[in-house]
């Protein structure tokens, strides 16, 4: 199912909407140098993650999955499988797990935990929270899924 219209504040509606990365990126990825620019940043992010061989799901949120024509970063959650250890990652790939870091050098809100870090609630639940934006409305944000 493709992701859905953006609504009249220019966000998607509430939802964990599901879409593959080439989905986001035809539908947020291009635009002003700048969404372009965060867009290089979500790939690379995502190909870090991904290269563990323990990510079970990305979530995007923020300002970059709406109609902002220049979002200063993009927000991500990873959820890393259980038996993920990030002491074990290359240089590279720890930044990804550093929320300062990943900030100041990837230009990215990073935020991670595995289903054993998720306390009182689901992973899924957990998830849901991020729809909450900073006036305590509510808005659409997006898994990315694997193609199959």
């Amino acid at each position: 199912m493709p992701l859905p219209e953006l609504d009249h504040y220019g966000d998607l509606p509430v939802g964990v909407h599901q879409a593959s990365l080439d989905e986001v990126i035809a539908r947020f990825g291009h635009g002003t140098p700048q969404r372009q620019l965060v867009t290089t940043r979500l790939l690379r992010i995502y190909d870090l993650a991904r290269g563990t061989g323990k990510l079970e799901r990305f979530v995007i949120f923020g300002s970059y999955v709406t109609a902002k024509p220049n979002p200063n970063d993009v927000d991500i959650i990873l959820i890393m499988r259980d038996d993920f250890r990030e002491p074990e990652c290359d240089e590279e790939t720890a930044l990804v797990f550093h929320h300062l870091r990943s900030h100041v050098e990837l230009g990215a809100s990073i935020f991670w935990t595995a289903p054993c870090g998720v306390l009182l609630e689901t992973v899924d639940r957990f998830i849901e929270h991020w729809q909450i934006k900073r006036d305590h409305s509510r808005h659409g944000i997006v898994e990315v899924i694997r193609e199959k």
